[in-house]
């Protein structure tokens, strides 16, 4: 543990101006981002004596081995910078709001021709409006089964679409009415885009003009003696009325809100948001989220706002998928017009204004007193509060138990300290082709996918065609692993600092230049004792000076497990001792009998059964084995179905699929000529000779290298005595 005297910053260095600072540990990596009004008080309030500091800022500290800051113009500047670093950086002592699980919204993807109405989750997509989120699929599923009755709106695949164009009939829905059928012409595709357009105008809160539109037609068509039409239409009010029924109103005047709750103890805190659209609750988060730092609640909020919606993309994306409180309503990521709060965030004007430039107009953030906004708000907190209850029944003893694990390790093995980070390593092929291997990270018991590596395998073992040996692909892993580790990491020990290095700390807010300056303020390095620079020389830095980001094999892990037994862990050892690394321990864990293998061992250490180190070694070696196989069968897949094609140089799939679909197959593009292929567009004279010289047959290239004329007669030749190249998967031929 360092000495937080032993980096302190001299008096004078640090000014008194708005800014965002950041400590880092010893290997260059950025472990807590904050951000102050006045560097220089703030800085200061972590270099006093230690005994007073609170317990987590203790540990933050003393984990620490250097600080780093940068002065801005305003606070509000200090208040996107600091953001901007945390999701950079991913800081470990930051308060970070994770969901807990991937939320399904309901999306209308207006920027396809035909838009579709469909389940999704993950990544927002560019012209795509979003409703939501939901608690469930099964929710959203039932509100598009009422409402294709009303908006029928094609909600098929791409491949379906596709086929009923083909055979000119269209699927299922098309016969029971909830489908318009654009496939099939049945409708324009000008007029089932409107249709689509009044569906999601409807889930964003307009809803009593279609209401009042099928009232009005239903009366006519009874006032026309039509009483199928008007029944039909009565039906479609129904559904209507139905879907309303599963957002109940709770708040008046079509206020759009988001109204944050939550529920805290000294360890953790459980985060609560309804995203109320047009008076409705349209869609329900929360988080659970372990308190590394010091906060206060008000802090709490204001890294919680600075969180869910300090992604100006996602809110630009938003409202690109329509306008006004449409667009809000689209995405949870758009800013609304409130924000309700159980507290005043700490720098609450900083914060409204910052969300008020995201918006474009103002912002209220506010805590409410009284009324039905306050209602809502109890209603929010009590989901925090039994959330909150709901993780500390499932998840109780889950930190002692991972502390109890690594305990469990570090007796078992005889390492001088937990294994705080553990890397495991397996080797995935089939028959000896397509051999890879993968590297997962476990920190503090915990994965960290972030940190995922994997490799192919194309060692020596794979030349002589012993790809089977899991032995020699474990070397070449481990020899590639860290040698990188050494390039990249903190020098060796004993060598000597390298007077000429300076350090160039990665600027967010703009690039830095020389003299330490980023655009808007300066850029300080912290220093250790004997005035060497903290994050090391260049070349042995683990952070790349250039782009700010941790190397990707610079941090060392505590422990190395291999899935195997002693031969492979003989592999691993004799790779790290060509490479003179000592301070690794290693062991492996072998399958059949869940031995842990030590390097030199005779014998295997066993484990009890029921050891919780035993349990994390399992989880370890299993989240490697699938890591890797994944990555085996996605070779593997690809492998199966490569084309000629896509060795060419400079070009991609677009244009790969433009050539394919103006030949229809490798053997007529193989037989044009240049000016052929030009006419394919995005296709020019250099692309197209490198597509025919990619193609072309050996038999039609001279000895001296120049490419035989391309007549068309030989290339038929030359095609008909080439071997024909075969998908082993689905017997197709390539060629044709």
């Amino acid at each position: 543990m360092a000495d937080p005297s032993s980096y302190r910053p001299r008096p004078g260095e640090v000014p008194d101006s708005p800014g965002v600072y950041r400590f880092r540990d010893e290997h260059g990596r950025v472990i807590y981002v904050g951000k102050a009004r006045s560097l220089r008080q703030r800085l200061a309030s972590y270099f006093q004596d230690v005994a007073n500091l609170h317990p987590r800022t203790q540990t933050m500290v003393t984990t620490a081995a250097s600080v780093e800051w940068t002065t801005v113009a305003t606070e509000v500047e200090s208040l996107q910078l600091e953001y901007s670093w945390i999701k950079e950086f991913d800081p470990r002592f930051n308060v970070k709001y994770r969901d807990d699980k991937s939320y399904p919204y309901l999306a209308i993807t207006m920027g396809e021709p035909v838009p579709r109405v469909q389940v999704m989750r993950g990544a927002k997509r560019k012209g795509t409006r979003y409703f939501g989120p939901y608690t469930h699929a099964w929710a959203i599923r039932e509100t598009v089964d009422l409402l294709l009755r009303v908006f029928p709106i094609r909600s098929c695949s791409a491949g379906v679409l596709k086929r009923a164009a083909q055979v000119g009939r269209p699927c299922l829905l098309g016969y029971i009415g909830k489908c318009s059928a654009p496939c099939v012409g049945r409708i324009s595709e000008e007029d089932h885009r409107a249709l689509a357009e009044d569906f999601a105008s409807f889930m964003a809160g307009d809803t009593s003009r279609f209401v009042r539109r099928l009232e009005a037609e239903m009366r006519e068509a009874s006032a026309d003696l039509d009483f199928e039409r008007a029944a039909r239409r009565r039906d479609d009010l129904g559904a209507l009325r139905r879907a309303l029924e599963k957002s109940a109103v709770v708040l008046p005047d079509a206020t759009d809100a988001d109204v944050f709750a939550l529920a805290e103890d000294e360890l953790e805190a459980a985060v609560q948001v309804f995203h109320v659209r047009g008076g409705r609750i349209r869609g329900q988060r929360g988080w659970v989220v372990e308190k590394v730092e010091d906060v206060t609640t008000a802090g709490l909020v204001e890294h919680l706002l600075q969180q869910v919606y300090g992604d100006a993309d996602a809110v630009a994306d938003a409202a690109a998928g329509g306008a006004g409180g449409a667009a809000a309503g689209a995405s949870p990521g758009a800013v609304p017009r409130e924000v309700l709060v159980p507290v005043e965030p700490a720098d609450a004007a900083q914060v409204t204004a910052w969300l008020s430039g995201l918006r474009g107009s103002a912002v209220d953030v506010r805590v409410p007193q009284r009324g039905d906004k306050r209602a809502l708000l109890e209603t929010v907190a009590k989901n925090a509060s039994q959330a909150l209850a709901l993780h500390k029944t499932r998840r109780g003893g889950d930190l002692t138990t991972r502390s109890l694990a690594l305990q469990e390790l570090q007796d078992a093995l005889g390492l001088d300290e937990a294994p705080l980070r553990v890397e495991c390593y397996d080797v995935s092929n089939l028959q000896g082709t397509e051999v890879v291997a993968s590297m997962v990270v476990f920190e503090d018991g915990l994965p960290r996918k972030g940190e995922y590596r994997r490799f192919a395998v194309r060692g020596e073992s794979v030349r002589a065609g012993d790809a089977q040996d899991d032995t020699a692909a474990i070397h070449e892993v481990m020899l590639r692993r860290f040698r990188r580790h050494l390039a990249d990491g903190s020098p060796p020990a004993g060598s000597p600092p390298d007077e000429d290095a300076t350090t160039a700390p990665p600027g967010a807010a703009g690039a830095v230049v020389a003299g330490g300056e980023v655009a808007g303020g300066e850029v300080a390095g912290g220093e250790v004792a004997g005035g060497e620079v903290a994050d090391g020389a260049a070349g042995h830095a683990p952070v790349d000076p250039e782009s700010g980001r941790p190397r990707r094999f610079a941090y060392p892990p505590q422990l190395v497990v291999v899935d195997g037994g002693a031969p492979q862990v003989a592999a691993a050892a004799r790779a790290l001792e060509e490479l003179g690394v000592t301070d690794v321990a290693l062991c492996g864990l072998a399958k059949r009998l869940e031995e842990v293998w030590l390097p030199g061992e005779e014998f295997p250490v066993v484990l009890p059964r029921q050891s919780e180190g035993l349990y994390l070694l399992q989880r370890v070696r299993d989240e490697a084995h699938r890591f890797a196989i994944t990555y085996h069968r996605q070779r593997r897949s690809s492998s199966m179905t490569r084309s000629a094609l896509d060795d060419v140089p400079g070009l991609g799939p677009a244009r790969r699929t433009a050539l394919l679909k103006r030949f229809g197959s490798l053997k007529r593009l193989r037989a044009a000529t240049v000016d052929e292929v030009c006419e394919v567009p995005g296709v020019g004279p250099a692309t197209a000779r490198a597509v025919l010289d990619a193609l072309a047959p050996a038999s039609t290239t001279p000895a001296n290298g120049a490419p035989a004329p391309r007549d068309g007669r030989r290339e038929d030749e030359a095609a008909a005595e080439a071997p024909l190249r075969v998908n082993t998967a689905t017997g197709e031929l390539l060629d044709d």
